[in-house]
C-alpha cells in the first residue's frame, strides 16, 4: 500500500526508518531509490558485524534500489555528552561503508550519519556565524574525511517550527514564501527570509570552516507538524510545503550555495504515535491521517500544484463508537482525574498539549455537541478505547461507570476524535 501510494504521488526517493527485510522486499522493483536505517548502532560493533549485515541484506540491496544507509539517530547530538557512544557510531559507519565497498556496492550505496541543528554553536544570528561546537570538532573532522573519501553526503535534519522557537525568531520566518516580517542580512549581500535557507547555509558555513567548502548537505528530514505545538496545524503545513518543495526542486539554491537543487526528504508520510510523548508534536508530522486521507494539499513532485496527494486505499475502519464522560454520573472530580490519568498512560493524548488542537478543553468543564459530552477526560477515554478496540466493556466498567459509549461523533471543529483502523490493530496490537 505504501509503495503504491508513493508511486501514485510521483515520489522518486524514500527514506525508511528500518532495514527489515519485509520492508525492503515491499520496495523491490518499484524503481524508488531507497534510504534505509540501522538504528541500533551497537549491532555493528566490528567489521565482522558489518559484513554479516551486508550479507543478510544483499538480496535486497539491488532489487530494492538501496542507495543510502543511515546509522543511528542524531549520534553527534548524543555525542555532545557521550564521546564513547559517538566514537562507536563513527566506527560503525566506517565498518558499514568499508563492507559495502568490499561487497561491490560502494559506488552506488553510501553510508552516513544524520545531524540536527543543535550540533552547531548556540545563539547564532546569521549563517556566517555558524560552526560546529568545540566539543565535537575532532569527531566532525573525522566524519568529513571519511564521507569525502567515499563520496557520501553530509546529512542534516531540519524542523523549522522547532528552530524558530530555539532562536526566538518571528513565526513568519518559518515559511519560505517571502512573507516573513523577519529578515536576516549576512556577508556578501546574502539575505534570508526563511529558516530553511538560514539553517542550510549555516551548515554550509560550518562545513567550510571545517575544511569542506564543496561538501553538499542533504536534508534527510524536513516537516511541519499538524498538532501538539504552537503554530502546528494542517493549514500551516500546507503553507510551508507549498513554497518549500518548488524551492528545493528548482535551480535557485540558497544565498550561500546558489544554482542547484537541494536534495530534500519530506518528513513524513504518516503520523508516528510511538514517538516519545516528551515531544508531543513529533507524533504529528504525517501528511496522511490514519484513514489514508491526506490532511492538506501538497504536491510531492515539487511542481507547486494546488492539489491533494493521492488517497490510500484498502484501509478497514473500526466501528464508529466513542467513549465519553457520562454527565449524569460525573460528580467526583478526583475519581474522574484518576481515570483521566489512566487513559492517557495508554493512549496518545498529545493533542491536549499546549498549542495542540484540543488544548482548549478544560479538565472537567464540558460542552455538549450533538448530545455528546466533550472534555479532557472524554478525549482521553475515547483515545484509549479506540486504541484497544474493547469499546463497550472497557468504557463502561473500567472507567467505573463514569463514561458511556455513543455512536455519535462528538468532535469539535478544531478538536477531532479520530478513529483507529483495523489494519494497525491487527498487525501491531495498537496504533502505529
Amino acid at each position: 500500500m505504501v509503495v503504491d501510494l508513493l508511486l501514485q504521488n510521483g515520489v522518486p526517493e524514500a527514506r525508511v526508518y528500518t532495514s527489515q527485510e519485509d520492508i525492503l522486499q515491499a520496495f523491490a522493483g518499484s524503481g524508488i531509490s531507497l534510504t534505509i536505517t540501522i538504528f541500533n548502532i551497537s549491532s555493528i560493533s566490528s567489521y565482522e558485524d558489518a559484513r554479516a549485515w551486508i550479507h543478510k541484506k544483499s538480496p535486497y540491496i539491488s532489487t530494492s534500489n538501496v542507495r543510502r544507509v543511515f546509522l543511528g539517530d542524531q549520534a553527534f547530538a548524543r555525542g555532545l555528552t557521550d564521546k564513547t557512544f559517538l566514537n562507536s557510531a563513527l566506527n560503525a559507519l566506517e565498518f558499514i561503508q568499508t563492507a559495502l565497498n568490499e561487497a561491490g556496492y560502494g559506488d552506488l550505496v553510501k553510508a552516513t550519519l544524520p545531524h540536527p541543528f543543535t550540533i552547531l554553536k548556540d545563539n547564532i544570528t546569521k549563517p556566517s556565524e555558524a560552526e560546529f561546537k568545540d566539543v565535537i570538532k575532532e569527531e566532525i573532522l573525522r566524519l568529513i574525511r571519511f564521507i569525502q573519501a567515499n563520496d557520501a553526503p553530509f546529512v542534516i535534519e531540519l524542523f523549522p517550527i522547532e528552530i524558530i522557537t530555539l532562536l526566538n525568531m518571528d513565526p513568519s520566518f518559518g515559511f519560505p514564501d517571502n512573507k516573513s516580517t523577519h529578515v536576516v542580512t549576512d556577508v556578501n549581500g546574502a539575505v534570508y527570509t526563511n529558516v530553511f535557507e538560514f539553517v542550510y547555509d549555516s551548515f554550509v558555513w560550518a562545513l567550510e570552516k571545517s575544511g569542506a567548502p564543496n561538501l553538499k548537505p542533504v536534508v534527510s528530514q524536513v516537516g511541519w507538524p499538524t498538532d501538539a505545538y504552537p503554530g502546528a496545524s494542517s493549514a500551516n503545513a500546507e503553507r510551508f510545503f507549498k513554497s518549500l518543495l518548488p524551492l528545493v526542486a528548482s535551480n535557485k539554491g540558497t544565498p550561500k550555495r546558489p544554482g542547484s537543487p537541494i536534495d530534500t526528504y519530506v518528513h513524513c508520510l504518516a503520523d508516528e504515535n510511538r514517538n516519545p510523548s516528551s515531544a508531543p508534536h513529533a507524533r504529528h508530522w504525517g501528511i496522511y491521517r490514519s484513514n489514508g486521507e491526506p490532511k492538506y494539499k501538497i504536491d510531492l513532485t515539487g511542481k507547486g500544484r494546488d492539489i491533494f496527494p493521492a488517497t490510500a486505499k484498502g484501509i478497514m475502519r473500526m466501528p464508529e463508537r466513542w467513549c465519553v464522560l457520562n454527565e449524569k454520573t460525573i460528580t467526583d472530580s478526583e475519581k474522574a482525574k484518576v481515570e483521566f490519568d489512566f487513559a492517557c498512560k495508554n493512549a496518545d493524548c498529545t493533542s491536549l498539549s499546549p498549542g495542540g488542537s484540543c488544548s482548549q478543553l478544560s479538565y472537567i468543564e464540558t460542552s455538549l455537541t450533538r448530545s455528546t459530552c466533550i472534555s479532557r477526560p472524554s478525549f482521553r477515554m475515547r483515545k484509549l478505547v479506540n486504541l484497544t478496540g474493547l469499546a463497550s466493556n472497557l468504557c463502561v466498567f473500567d472507567f467505573d461507570l463514569l463514561a458511556i459509549v455513543l455512536e455519535l461523533n462528538g468532535s469539535l471543529e478544531s478538536c477531532t476524535y479520530v478513529l483507529r483502523y483495523l489494519d494497525y490493530l491487527g498487525r501491531h496490537g495498537n496504533e502505529r
